[in-house]
């Protein structure tokens, strides 16, 4: 259990219960400027893409992302901003921008928030999120079996325009001053190959890849 939480806090600077405290901040600014509701989406990604052709690396990507939506009402009003700044003043100045904009916009009579009654406050756990701890030389090994495999395939693939593994990790925080407050980690990993068959002067390109929640599938 304490390997599965050092790997998740590897990819995902904050905790759940970090970024919920963030989202209750940002509720509550809103609600001080005068917001009658407000709703905030908070999130962080983190992945990992490698690719290969013909046994050689060509590209490798890291990335890791995070934002912070933010959405005041003032009635029927509504304003959005965003930032990728976490820090305090950031937050309260996106919430501010969000809330000026709200004031000079025009009224909507379909804007607002779902009432508490309509909320799922208990979500199931649908088991979405399975971490990936794979390097760049790891993930660069894997993409050069599926495009060995593919070539091995038939005599006639002889090319490829390359093979590719990825490994991304997200989570989000959603809450809404109707009273909900939920979030979760999920994934997202694929190994990916586009080999190339020809005859002469005749070529034909096809792909195949896999997508899954777990690595291990």
């Amino acid at each position: 259990m304490a390997a599965d939480m050092d790997v998740r806090q590897r990819f995902f600077p904050h905790t759940q219960d970090e970024l919920k405290e963030i989202a209750s901040d940002i509720l509550r600014h809103a609600k001080e400027l005068g917001g009658t509701d407000a709703a905030t989406e908070i999130s962080e990604g983190d992945g990992l893409s490698v690719s290969v052709r013909r046994g050689e690396v060509e590209t490798i990507e890291h990335n890791r992302d995070k934002m912070v939506g933010v959405t005041v009402f003032i009635g029927k009003k509504r304003g959005n901003a965003s930032t990728s700044d976490f820090s305090r003043a950031a937050l309260k100045d996106t919430v501010a921008a969000a809330y000026n904009i709200a004031r000079f916009t025009a009224e909507d009579s379909a804007a607002g928030l779902a009432e508490a009654e309509l909320l799922e406050m208990a979500p199931q756990d649908l088991d979405l999120y399975h971490p990936w701890d794979i390097n760049a030389e790891e993930a660069a090994d894997l993409a050069r079996r599926a495009e060995d495999a593919a070539f091995a395939v038939d005599k006639r693939i002889q090319n490829s325009e390359g093979a590719s593994v990825s490994a991304q990790h997200s989570q989000f925080v959603l809450a809404t001053s109707r009273g909900f407050m939920g979030g979760y980690p999920f994934s997202r990993h694929y190994v990916a190959c586009a080999p190339i068959a020809g005859s002469g002067r005749d070529m034909q390109r096809d792909d195949w890849y896999t997508s899954k929640r777990n690595a291990a599938d």
